[in-house]
């Protein structure tokens, strides 16, 4: 499809605008301060209608889109509205048996592999320009599918999976191996081969900033790949694969299924063709995964998993700066980040500031279509995950945390919910122990460095923390204590391309992005061979 500008891809179904405050909201006033005067802007009853052509439901399999062995279909809906988009290739085992044999045979008798690798990096360089050209019907697939607000996917998703193709596309000609000094008259390198066919399963809740996590390395290192779309949003990697194909992309290198995780994504863990896998998703869904893996071939397994990351801040902190930071690090993408900030621990000496700040920060935000300019928030992703939210949120007003603000619906359709803000969390509530995954922050108190670190750590967690404070030497010592893969001092968020990512613990294993992210596509070999009457050792 060619480029449009925004104004022909979007189009008012009405002239209907958000709607504010909801006056039922008194009754939560005994458990928060003053929760009537909530003020987040309401969904629109009558949402904006994408003018953009869904071109692509079939499975891409060797370069053709094709249908489901099965001929089956299943629904990706619009979280606005729980409408129907479009109705999707239902992938599974076959589908995958279908995609791993397009993918091996790439691997062993294409040119993917044979290519040289800067001819490879240059198809990958054109991939990224096409994707560039075409960033407004991606962004408005994206939000359509996912209901992430449309300006964040335009302006800071889509460029930065540009930014990560172009990234390795820069790394595929610079991947080589050692020669080894060993005892005695041998001589020694080491090789960096290229694992075979990679399995991808990526997630909904940043389906394109995955699918360039794990595709973009993979097929970098020479490796040829199948990938399975998470149900709830198979509509862009569709689409971007087909672009993928115009830059040059040899049929079979990149095979996409979509479908279900206990059909297609099982079928792809425990394929005996497959040699190398990547999973990004909840924990419990990765040891399901690893356990496919393991009782198959054996396959080495990357995983990105959950968390329940700390967002720390420190007696010296200054508080209006924490409080949109902590807001931005819980909120963004709806609360649906791995890596959310969702155990705010605040200092006792400013912790009644930071409160009220949170709060009056909270009702500020603006939540509503996500087509619609100046909206930080829409929907959550389905009608699942909408009512998990609501349940941990009932959970932490039983448990006897304060609810501030939000703690409802918002509007009358699709998955919108207030923001929601508890104080007086105490660590062994549910709201501050699970993965929410969803727009409630928690807030508790902390009196000293040694505390907090016990707490923050006390988690089967350890994917990322955040820590606000104006002493170098708190930061360091902080920074050197929490169990996390990731730790940003006086930000959050910061997901530049060569900055690996992944997780301790139960947040998984293995990194993803920069120079770390390529080993986990590449093997080791040791190549030694005898020396007659060397010159020199």
């Amino acid at each position: 499809m060619a480029a449009r500008r925004l104004s022909s891809l979007l189009s008012l179904s009405s002239s209907a605008t958000a709607a504010t405050s909801l006056g039922s909201f008194g009754r939560f006033s005994r458990w928060g301060r003053g929760i009537n005067s909530f003020s987040t802007s309401a969904a629109i009853d009558e949402p904006i209608s994408p003018s953009i052509v869904i071109d692509h439901t079939q499975l891409l399999i060797n370069g053709q889109f094709v249908d489901a062995a099965s001929g089956k279909t299943f629904p990706t809906l619009d979280p606005r509205t729980g409408d129907v988009i479009a109705h999707v290739a239902e992938g599974d085992a076959e589908d995958v048996n279908r995609a791993v044999a397009a993918a091996r045979k790439a691997f062993d008798e294409g040119p993917w592999p044979k290519l040289t690798a800067y001819e490879r990096s240059r198809i990958m360089f054109r991939f990224a320009d096409l994707l560039e050209k075409h960033t407004e019907e991606v962004a408005t697939l994206e939000t359509w599918d996912n209901g992430k607000p449309y300006e964040q996917a335009a302006k800071i998703e889509i460029p930065k999976v540009v930014r990560m193709f172009r990234y390795y596309a820069g790394w595929a000609d610079k991947i080589h191996g050692l020669t080894v000094p060993a005892d005695g008259q041998h001589h020694v390198q080491t090789l960096h081969e290229p694992y075979g066919v990679t399995g991808l399963i990526i997630p909904w809740n940043f389906p394109l900033l995955l699918y360039s996590w794990k595709v973009a390395p993979a097929l970098a290192c020479g490796n040829t790949a199948v990938l399975k779309t998470a149900a709830q949003t198979p509509l862009s990697a569709l689409y971007v694969s087909k672009l993928f194909h115009e830059a040059g992309l040899p049929p079979g290198v990149l095979n996409v299924v979509s479908g279900f995780g206990p059909t297609a994504g099982a079928a792809l863990a425990s394929h005996m063709d497959v040699n190398k896998l990547s999973f990004t998703g909840s924990t419990a869904t990765g040891k399901i995964v690893i356990g496919l893996a393991s009782k198959s071939n054996l396959k080495p397994v990357t995983l990105e998993l959950g968390g329940k990351s700390p967002f720390i801040v420190c007696k010296d902190a200054d508080v209006d700066k924490a409080v949109e930071l902590a807001h931005s690090a819980l909120f963004f993408n709806q609360g649906q980040c791995c890596c959310a900030g969702s155990r705010t621990l605040v200092h006792e000496s400013v912790y009644d500031e930071f409160v009220e700040k949170a709060k009056a920060r909270a009702l500020k935000r603006v939540v509503g279509d996500p087509f619609q300019k100046g909206i930080e928030q829409g929907p959550q992703i389905d009608d699942e995950q909408f009512k998990k939210i609501l349940k941990y949120i009932r959970s932490g007003i039983e448990s006897g945390a304060t609810l501030e603000s939000g703690g409802e619906q918002l509007g009358s359709r699709g998955y919108y919910i207030q923001p929601t803000v508890f104080s007086n969390v105490q660590d062994d509530m549910l709201i501050a122990k699970d993965e929410i995954f969803g727009p409630v922050q928690s807030i508790s108190k902390f009196k000293d460095l040694d505390e907090v670190i016990q707490r923050a750590n006390a988690t089967s967690y350890g994917l990322a923390a955040g820590v606000f404070t104006q002493n170098l030497e708190t930061a360091n010592t902080l920074t050197r204590a929490l169990r996390a893969g990731t730790v940003w001092i006086n930000c959050y968020d910061i997901f530049d391309a060569a900055i690996p990512f992944g997780g301790f613990k139960m947040s998984g294993q293995g990194r993803e992005k920069g120079i770390y992210g390529l080993s986990s596509y590449l093997q080791v070999k040791a190549v030694v061979t005898p020396l007659k009457h060397p010159a020199w050792l």
